[in-house]
């Protein structure tokens, strides 16, 4: 199968131990992850070749990053290294009633410093069948955004599928540019766009009628979003498929997770009910590495791909870190409706 690249940063996660506050922690575990790094992991797990596309600095920081990804087969031979500074991301984990937090370290990183011409996209793109970004990667600079950019129009030249996830982060729009200036380009070059159930409307504008995501607990009603699906085809007529992941937030260790995929007409998942999550970052990018792998596996199969995504990212709940570290095998369990969670001898 030809390769999956993805493009963006990796910071290195510095998060307390269990459900421990900042204040009293004596100490952090520290493991990487990133957007699109993350869903080059997921492929890899799936054994589909993947390659990452970051920059990082040398120094023994970048090359432990370097050899985190390797070790789960993720290809780097085009990481630049330049650059002073690997991004750090604090984590604090919520529980019940008090929500996760997050806390970024990232200014100046060596992704950031990234500059229009730096990588030769035609040859890191050269036998790839798919492309992948994020919006994360543009709110980090104008440069990141500009690389970005580059890399879209060569897979749109070399006839390579594109796939973004909008993932808008309101607090890395700082270099002087919002979303809704910079986004539009980018995913104008785009096959397949995700998002929730608050990215279209915060980048775009584009919401569904009488929806409220601060009022809403439980389940959430995905024929809601069939309009913000269409209107997204409308406004980027390339895009051929649009899917809406579904989250239900009943507290920060139950939530109910779902998606919707709108190409011919709208397809729903089931709706699984997780009580205890061990850990929910990197659940959105879970899900992409899933639906890429459902896309490209079952090709005439929407349905079948939207209900490995799920159950990829439902899965990805139970496992520490920003990686989702499950087999092809436990996610078709899982589509097969086993939730028993027995001990597997």
């Amino acid at each position: 199968m030809q390769k999956i690249v993805t493009f963006g940063e990796i910071m290195l996660r510095l998060a307390t131990p269990g459900y421990q506050r900042f204040l009293q922690s004596g100490n952090l575990n520290a493991t990487f992850g990133g957007g699109e790094a993350n869903v080059a992991v997921s492929l890899a797990n799936y054994g589909i070749p993947a390659e990452f596309v970051t920059r990082l600095p040398e120094n023994d920081i970048g090359d432990w990053c370097v050899s985190d990804l390797r070790k789960y087969n993720v290809g780097t031979q085009h990481i630049r290294r330049g650059g002073d500074r690997v991004g750090i991301y604090f984590l604090e984990t919520g529980a019940v009633a008090r929500p996760s937090k997050v806390v970024y370290d990232r200014a100046n990183s060596a992704i950031a410093e990234v500059q229009k011409g730096m990588f030769n996209w035609k040859e890191i793109l050269k036998d790839a069948a798919w492309f992948h970004w994020t919006g994360i990667t543009p709110a980090i600079s104008q440069g990141a955004a500009d690389a970005c950019l580059e890399a879209i129009k060569t897979a749109n030249e070399m006839g390579i599928t594109v796939s973004c996830d909008l993932n808008y982060r309101k607090n890395l729009w700082k270099y002087g540019k919002n979303a809704s200036e910079v986004m539009p380009q980018l995913v104008e070059g785009c096959d397949i766009i995700l998002g929730n159930e608050e990215d279209a409307e915060k980048v775009f504008g584009i919401k569904p009628e009488g929806f409220d995501v601060e009022k809403t607990a439980g389940e959430v009603d995905a024929a809601e979003f069939e309009s913000v699906c269409k209107q997204l085809m409308q406004k980027f007529p390339r895009a051929k498929k649009v899917i809406i992941t579904l989250r239900g937030s009943i507290n920060a260790n139950h939530n109910t997770w779902g998606g919707c995929l709108y190409s011919d007409k709208l397809y729903n998942s089931r709706r699984y009910d997780i009580t205890h999550i061990v850990d929910r970052v990197g659940g959105g990018d879970s899900f992409m590495g899933g639906l890429i792998y459902g896309l490209l596996t079952y090709p005439q199969d929407d349905q079948h791909a939207l209900d490995f995504a799920v159950a990829a990212s439902c899965l990805k709940h139970t496992i520490y870190g920003d990686f989702n570290l499950v087999s092809v095998k436990e996610v078709e369990t899982l589509m097969k409706g086993d939730v028993s969670g027995r001990v597997v001898r």
